[in-house]
């Protein structure tokens, strides 16, 4: 027992998976097994809220050295689908096994989106590749539920969001932030990156959310501002629905809105009202009815993930600990819980044990003896988040975002992680130590 008791504390121990040949250990700290996906160089999973599985949940599109690929959610196996050194991966369609991505036709500019390029599907099976659309400038961000158009933006001009020689960091996909404070000192990664969003907003680029449609390849206009406007997110299930944000310091910024393709429906989802109150980083519901999202009041101190209800405008609000905050929240397919992926004490939350990827599950705050408020059904519902710790994260440097996903069968999250020194892709089942 002194013996097993060592092994465990000394670290992974890194074996061959008997169900996928991929290399996996049980986390010592949570029980929960851990395998490796890829750690080849240029290997990469999507953000947390863009669309990498095929519609029937047995593939996941993800960026490979050369190119990209399709992970085997059964075996683990990674299979090449298109190969290019300027192929950048979008996301996989909702409805067709069909995986959309940029081809960079000549060097981007300083802000990295403003490049031409052209827009490309490929059939997740066969390769068999066709070319959309001519981009001249700026990114498509996502697809509609139907396939039928996409949606991305552009700016009139390109500007750096860290200037000078610090560029961007490949290792982490984003830039090397740095910044004084107003005493001259150097700020921490996390603040210079608020002055560096504060100084991008500031400087009131015009910019554009345009769509293509898929068939013909015809680019329409559907908002014009000079607000920063960015992750654009159409709805899971209405394909006129287009969730976006205005970029920024989130304590500045009024974040979160939805539009239609026509440009009609301009609305706010959450109104702030306290100061210092941010609300961010934004997702869909599985089914499309509510919208979520990270809620703090006020920032740092008390923290809430949040969800909108667009038919009706009832809200839900789910309060949890500050070392259960993430970077990122995401749903699982059945919508009964919810993934987190932690963060470092230098992140907004300042937490002292916050290295950790959980499964938080909600819990309704009920009225006391079943005795109601007048006008309650119309009131913020409370609830609390308990949270279960899935991956010990205290080796990750979190300047790279983990993005967790939960698998389309709800058994594992998929998540990016430097914990073994190099960047890799990596998936941790649900189930503790394979459900023994």
């Amino acid at each position: 027992m002194k013996l097993l008791l060592a092994l465990l504390l000394a670290g992974p121990a890194i074996g061959a998976g008997a169900e996928t040949g991929s290399p996996s250990w049980v986390d010592p700290k949570t029980g929960h097994r851990v395998i490796r996906v890829s750690t080849e160089p240029g290997s990469s999973s999507l953000y947390f809220n863009q669309q990498s599985f095929t519609p029937q949940g047995d593939k996941m599109v993800v960026s490979i050295p050369g190119g990209i690929g399709a992970v085997d959610l059964n075996s683990w196996r990674i299979t090449p689908i298109v190969k290019g050194e300027k192929l950048q991966l979008l996301f996989a369609g909702g409805r067709t096994r069909t995986v959309y991505y940029a081809l960079a036709t000549a060097p981007r500019a300083a802000d990295g989106e403003s490049g031409p390029s052209q827009i490309w599907a490929a059939d997740i099976d066969s390769g068999r590749a066709r070319k959309i659309a001519d981009l001249p400038a700026g990114g498509i961000a996502t697809i509609n539920a139907d396939e039928t158009l996409l949606a991305g933006t552009v700016t009139k001009r390109p500007m750096a969001l860290q200037p000078g020689a610090g560029g961007r960091d490949a290792r982490f996909g984003q830039a090397n932030y740095s910044a004084n404070g107003p005493d001259g000192k150097p700020l921490t990664f996390a603040e210079a990156k608020e002055v560096r969003l504060n100084d991008r907003l500031e400087a009131k680029i015009p910019m554009e959310i345009f769509t293509i449609d898929v068939r013909t390849g015809e680019r329409r206009v559907v908002h014009r501002a000079t607000d920063w406007l960015n992750h654009l997110l159409f709805s899971p299930t209405d394909p006129t629905l287009l969730m976006f944000c205005h970029e920024g310091p989130w304590h500045k910024v009024d974040r979160i809105w939805t539009i239609r393709t026509d440009g009609s429906g301009l609305a706010l989802v959450h109104k702030r009202t306290m100061n210092m109150e941010i609300a961010g980083h934004e997702f869909w519901a599985p089914d499309g009815k509510t919208i979520w999202y990270d809620l703090q009041t006020p920032r740092g101190q008390v923290f809430w993930l949040a969800g909108y209800e667009l038919a009706t405008g009832k809200r839900r609000w789910y309060n949890l600990d500050r070392n259960q905050w993430s970077v990122h929240f995401n749903i699982a397919p059945d919508q009964k819980s919810f993934s987190g992926d932690g963060g470092d004490s230098e992140m907004v939350a300042h937490a002292p044990d916050g290295k950790w990827l959980y499964i938080l599950h909600p819990r309704d705050i009920p009225d006391v003896a079943g005795i109601h408020a007048p006008g309650s059904d119309q009131l913020i519902s409370p609830g609390t988040l308990d949270g279960e710790k899935i991956v010990d994260m205290s080796r990750h440097d979190y300047r790279l975002e983990p993005n967790i996903h939960f698998t389309p069968d709800g058994k594992w999250i998929v998540f990016r992680s430097n914990m073994e020194g190099y960047n890799g892709i990596y998936a941790a089942e649900l189930a503790r130590n394979g459900g023994k």
